[in-house]
């Protein structure tokens, strides 16, 4: 491995001789000069310099000038500033300047050896302790996944693989990666099972433990928590996943306060047309069809499938609650309901609940399958999440809730459902009425993969409506895709790799709800 190259200038470079020495002992390379242009030159013409020590008082051209004509042509050079001078006013103007850190004089050698471990050695000593970290969960974790988990466990285990994914995406450990991977499927497999065994018991309401599920969310976790004169902002992110919420998380903190961290599980289809309808009914798919037959639609049926929230949400408020409340519900699918949102926030506060359905990450999951482009931008789940993070930063969204944090709030935020990336194909053959969902298939007369599926001859045991008396539900474990025969190969290479969702995984069944209050 080379040396480390460090850059060294100060007007009394001949006083620093001891600490030279200690470095070069070390095993650094040691470059000095006396004065901020010298540095300027050095920095010009070797441009394998690793670090740059900066005396804030030289004469001539100052140590801040320095450092500002070093960052104007090498952005990313780490410069330490070493100063006598503890004014607020330089230190404030240096940290502006972007300095990687500074020291005070008289510099003691083990603070400058510490300040080079921490810029130059940080990213190898974050990725060795990450690594050496997961590397003694991984059993314990193992152990776990095979001890037979209930339901709170599951969402645990879940939070903690999507820590470790998160924390090993942040220190670059591309050999833990693989490793977590392995883990992460081997979770979904026993999963699987967990709700292959329970789901119908689950709907019926007769299983030892049951979870709050689509259908029973508004009445378990949403309306307990409005309170009279406190707005509540209901927003429901469309595919938002635990790791996505993760990685959004930092930013909305800076103006809300996290107060508490849930779940809920999704019901299956995990899909919009199923689990956000049943969320705003308060029902299961197949009673929403019977009670209200005018706004609901069948897979095959022509129309949209999900223009009927608002409506549903104003009749399940009118059964549920015991007095009306103010409430509104928006959608927003394009950028100027996002515009009119960010205009018109201060106007919702008005409500004690308004409810935001905001369909961008759910617009890019299906624009990934698509577009080639968005395929090689959100290629994995940590390029995925990256592009989630770089939306929301961005978006009117999170500019209508910093308008919204000058007010006292209540904001809850969730998901219907979130995805997975699919890698393993299954074979289906259906007639022209069987659905086209990669995820799950409606349908008559399906002949399938049974080790593949979860199936529901009955789908009224499951809470959903049956289009046709022969109609059979399929839902696909873990990271399976469903494949007509035709065209196999190429459509295999189409999805393969694409974010799906309507099935049975850890990512599309467990869902975040959080509850914040403005700082």
């Amino acid at each position: 491995m080379d040396k480390i190259r460090i850059l060294w200038a100060d007007d009394e470079i001949d006083l620093l001789k001891p600490q030279i020495m200690f470095l070069e002992k070390k095993g650094y390379d040691v470059i000095t000069v006396s004065n901020g242009y010298d540095a300027l030159e050095e920095c010009e013409a070797n441009n394998d310099i690793d670090v740059v020590f900066l005396d804030e008082s030289m004469p001539g051209l100052t140590g801040l000038e320095t450092l500002s004509k070093i960052k104007a042509d090498n952005p990313l050079l780490p410069v330490v500033m070493i100063t006598k001078n503890e004014a607020e006013h330089i230190m404030e103007e240096a940290l502006g300047s972007q300095i990687s850190d500074y020291l005070i004089k008289p510099v003691n050698p083990n603070q400058i050896l510490l300040t080079l471990k921490k810029i130059i050695d940080n990213k190898r000593l974050v990725r060795e302790k990450t690594s050496s970290d997961y590397q003694q969960e991984f059993r314990q974790l193992f152990m776990r996944i095979q001890s037979g988990l209930n339901l709170e466990e599951w969402v645990e285990v879940y939070r903690r693989i999507i820590n470790w994914e998160i924390k090993i995406d942040e220190s670059n450990s591309t050999q833990m990666w693989d490793i977590l991977s392995m883990q992460k499927s081997e979770a979904n497999i026993e999963f699987s099972k967990f709700v292959i065994k329970n789901y119908l018991s689950w709907v019926r309401g007769d299983s030892k433990e049951v979870p709050v599920m689509s259908h029973n969310l508004m009445r378990s976790k949403i309306f307990p928590q409005l309170k009279e004169d406190l707005p509540t902002i209901l927003l429901l992110l469309d595919n938002l996943r635990y790791d996505q919420w993760r990685v959004i998380e930092p930013i909305i903190a800076e103006l809300f306060r996290v107060e508490t961290e849930d779940y809920f599980y999704s019901i299956l289809p995990t899909s919009t047309q199923y689990s956000r309808n049943a969320i705003f009914a308060g029902l299961m798919p197949a009673d929403i069809e019977k009670h209200y037959p005018d706004w609901w639609k069948n897979d095959m049926d022509e129309g949209g499938k999900n223009l009927h929230e608002g409506d549903l949400l104003s009749e399940q408020i009118r059964r549920l609650l015991r007095k009306p409340i103010r409430h509104e519900y928006l959608k927003i699918t394009n950028v100027n309901n996002a515009r009119q949102l960010q205009d018109n926030i201060f106007n919702y506060l008005n409500n004690d609940l308004t409810v935001i359905v905001y369909n961008f990450i759910d617009m890019l999951s299906h624009a990934r399958t698509e577009m080639e482009v968005l395929k090689e931008l959100a290629g994995d789940e940590k390029a995925y999440r990256s592009l989630t993070r770089s939306w929301f930063l961005n978006s009117p969204l999170w500019a209508a809730l910093q308008r919204a944090a000058e007010r006292d709030i209540q904001l809850i935020v969730t998901t219907d459902h979130g995805t997975i990336r699919v890698n393993t194909p299954s074979r289906v053959v259906g007639d022209r009425e069987t659905t086209t969902n990669l995820r799950y298939k409606v349908g008559r007369n399906l002949q399938y993969e049974r080790k593949d599926v979860l199936e529901v001859r009955d789908p009224e045991k499951a809470g959903l409506p049956r289009p046709n008396v022969s109609s059979t539900f399929i839902f696909a474990k873990e990271d399976k895709f469903f494949l007509y025969p035709n065209n196999y190969n190429y459509y295999n290479n189409y999805y393969k790799n694409t974010f799906q969702h309507g099935g049975i995984s850890l990512e599309e069944i467990i869902c975040p709800i959080i509850k914040l209050r403005t700082r």
